[in-house]
């Protein structure tokens, strides 16, 4: 059985290459907000904000997310990583950048979300799985194949981490 998962992802940037791991059918994922579902909520502030974050979240074991070149620093990004932890779900991370975009474009490598986000006493940045897929900077398919050959794997070892915490 696949599990449920949330996807965190800097919607702007991201959300081409965010649709592609979603659609993988590896694991069972949050449905994707439209461009016009995000500016309603945005527009209903940050409790608004929260509210649409947790109903996300609900019912899911684990929260993936997908690593821009912008990921890291990101206020919801880290809202998002932190109510995970806290939620108890497993978490991990996964560079993206070297999927192609809506234009066919890869980006350059993003940081480290996690680096500086520390819960109860714990830094994520020693705790939490990042994975950097191998493959050929040229050829986003060798990427998106690593992906999807071990994303249910990743994500089953960030729950079992998760449990040790």
């Amino acid at each position: 059985m696949a599990r449920r998962v949330f996807y965190s992802f800097h919607y702007m940037a991201d959300n081409w290459r965010a649709s592609q791991v979603r659609n993988m059918g590896v694991v069972e994922g949050n449905r994707p907000a439209t461009d016009n579902d995000w500016e309603t909520v945005k527009r209903g502030g940050d409790a608004a904000i929260k509210k649409w974050i947790a109903d996300q979240m609900f019912g899911k074991s684990c929260t993936v997310v997908l690593i821009g070149r912008e990921t890291a620093g990101r206020k919801w990004i880290n809202h998002e990583i932190v109510e995970s932890w806290n939620q108890r779900m497993g978490v991990l991370g996964v560079h993206v950048h070297n999927l192609k975009d809506s234009a066919g474009n890869t980006s350059w490598q993003g940081s480290n979300p996690f680096d500086g986000i520390t819960v109860a006493g714990r830094p994520l940045l020693n705790i939490v799985p990042v994975y950097d897929p191998p493959g050929y900077f040229w050829d986003s398919t060798s990427y998106y194949k690593a992906i999807k050959d071990n994303l249910a794997g990743w994500i089953e070892e960030a729950i079992r981490i998760r449990q040790q915490y």
